[in-house]
Parts: structure tokens; sequence; C-alpha cells
């Protein structure tokens, strides 16, 4: 239950960054989610990997539900990378901060004339 609330968090918010910025809004909700899989998935092979190295067998007794909430943080930690870096993206694409060296200092009503 608790991951179906933190996924309802991870699509509204990526669903309000495409809204904001009129791209497709249930497209980037999904990656957004995606995103948070993909950051858990990559933390558990690469977990299970350097355990197996430093310690054979150790990842036969180790409990699953902790693997999930180890893998919690690296999860949220992707999902807000790709966040940041799509706003940040989608800030300097945006035409309403292309300003002209020869449009600086006018007022806003004779920029639209």
């Amino acid at each position: 239950m608790l991951g179906l609330v933190l996924l309802y968090w991870i699509g509204k918010y990526y669903y309000k960054l495409a809204e904001e910025y009129s791209k497709s809004k249930w497209g980037f909700t999904i990656l957004g989610i995606l995103s948070y899989y993909g950051g858990t998935i990559v933390f558990g092979f690469l977990f299970v990997i350097i355990a197996e190295i430093i310690s054979p067998g150790y990842v036969d007794d180790f409990n699953d539900s902790l693997l999930g909430l180890l893998a919690l943080p690296f999860g949220a930690l992707a999902c807000y990378g790709l966040y940041k870096y799509l706003e940040k993206t989608w800030i300097k694409e945006d035409p309403r901060n292309k300003n002209s060296i020869d449009e600086i200092g006018k007022s806003q009503e004779k920029l639209e004339a």
C-alpha cells in the first residue's frame, strides 16, 4: 500500500511538471514511475553483485523485504535526478525565457505589439 502512495506522488509531480511546460503529461508520468523502478533495480543488481563478490552465498539468506527497503532511497534519488534534469532542460527551452539583447528594458506591452 505504501508503494502505491509513493507511485501516486511521483506521478503527480511529473504530471504537473509536464503540464507546466506543455509536454506529454501521461508519458512523463509513466517515465517518472519507470525511473523509480529503474533506480531500485540498478541498486538491487549492484548490491547482489557486490555482496556475492565479498561474501559468496550471502544473498541466499538475505531478506527480500529488507532489500526492497534498502533500494527505496536509490529509486527516489533516481526519480528526483531525472525530475531536476527535465526541469532544467525545459526551463532552457522555454520560449518565455528567451529575451533578445534589444528587448531588455522594454515593457511587456511593447514586446507583444
